[in-house]
């Protein structure tokens, strides 16, 4: 137990003398607890003392030294052509360093989408301040950062977005090189953005009118609308297929879907077996009877690239006056889920049909339902948008 309190930073306990102090909240995130705590090996109040005294004037030395190295430069504002950067004294990693590496590491088997997402957003950090170490950032910068951004008109969502991938390249290196320090990109508040807009599931009434209208025009436009309608397909994966995908001379036709070199899938559940039913099937009927050319949408896709971007501006310009507002494309996978909930399909089979992530560790074991299950379901769902 402990005898008697002493001068400051110190107690004894059982007759020896300890070092107690807390760690200062502004550089707490350098120690793996917030109380340094150390035995003097002495008796003597006296010789305690003077120890206590050595040591607390180096931690407060050392604490300082902390402090400044993740201060901003005074007055960086002032030097010529951006030079900040080299003023920092920290042999960390720069961020340009840091986006190579989590390209390296992440892009593989990615779309140039994603090298491009995160040059553009890492971008943003190295031209408001400069390309530092990672440590040389402060959360005043990078809530400053959220500030410009927000002013520049972009949404809350979009910038939230951008914030994602800056964590996700600092984070990367600090992981990998065991580096002792914070990401001054985690733990930016963002307010709750209520004016972000929903996409709304599309009525069955306009979804059989769009269909019907589709398979009348023919074209591979209407034949994409026509597919999504009744797979609930993200765009890009419907975009992205090849002939060699379609599976029409079976028992059940389905859809491959699998990753390829120009379309990577979103999440591990997405790589599945889609059964094709109504509109699709009829779409994907008419498509094989084309071109033998590999990808069924070569618009939009070939060995170097898959445009949804493209894909989707062409959609919904067509689609814009047939749904109600506030829908687009996307918004025939919502509908997907609502058809499914209505025939009261298992939670399961609905994220196994429509590729998404498992909700529990549980139901990622075993191999899923079979193709007779979701086609069974699949084909109740279209009978029921026939007969409403």
């Amino acid at each position: 137990m402990v005898d008697k309190i002493v001068p400051r930073y110190m107690y004894q306990k059982d007759g020896t003398y300890y070092f107690s102090r807390h760690v200062p909240n502004d550089v707490r995130h350098h120690y793996a607890c917030d109380r340094i705590v150390i035995c003097l090996k002495t008796s003597s109040e006296y010789a305690a003392i003077n120890a206590s005294r050595s040591i607390a004037g180096k931690l407060d030395d050392y604490w300082m030294k902390l402090r400044l190295s993740e201060m901003n430069v005074p007055a960086a504002h002032l030097l010529v052509n951006g030079r900040s950067s080299e003023s920092f004294l920290s042999k960390h990693p720069k961020l340009s360093e840091a986006m190579e590496r989590y390209m390296r590491l992440k892009g593989v088997g990615r779309s140039k989408t994603f090298f491009a997402a995160a040059t553009r957003n890492i971008g943003y950090v190295i031209k408001q301040y400069g390309d530092r170490p990672i440590d040389a950032y402060s959360s005043a910068d990078a809530a400053n950062l959220r500030d410009y951004l927000v002013n520049r008109g972009l949404r809350i969502s979009s910038v939230s977005r951008i914030f994602a991938t800056i964590r996700a390249v600092i984070n990367l290196t600090i992981g990998e090189e065991g580096l002792d320090c914070r990401n001054s990109f985690a733990n930016t508040y963002f307010p709750n953005e209520v004016t972000e807009k929903t996409r709304h599931p599309i009525p069955i009434k306009v979804i059989r009118d769009i269909q019907k209208e589709c398979l009348e025009i023919g074209d591979s436009n209407r034949l994409l609308i026509a597919l999504i309608s009744d797979t609930g397909m993200r765009l890009s994966e419907a975009v992205g297929l090849i002939r060699d995908d379609v599976v029409l001379d079976h028992k059940y036709p389905h859809i491959n879907l699998k990753p390829h070199p120009w379309r990577s899938l979103k999440t591990v559940g997405s790589k599945r077996q889609i059964p094709l039913v109504g509109a699709a099937l009829e779409a994907m009927k008419v498509m094989h009877r084309g071109s033998e050319y590999p990808y069924l949408f070569k618009n939009y896709t070939d060995k170097n690239r898959c445009n949804g971007n493209s894909a989707s501006a062409a959609l919904n310009k067509w689609l814009k006056p047939r749904v109600p507002q506030g829908c687009v494309v996307h918004s025939f996978r919502h509908s997907m889920r609502d058809r499914l909930r209505a025939a009261e399909v298992n939670p399961e089979i609905i994220d196994d049909i429509c590729g998404w992530s498992s909700q529990s560790v549980g139901q990622s074991y075993g191999d899923g339902y079979s193709l007779f299950i979701k086609a069974k379901w699949m084909q109740k769902i279209r009978l029921s948008i026939i007969a409403w």
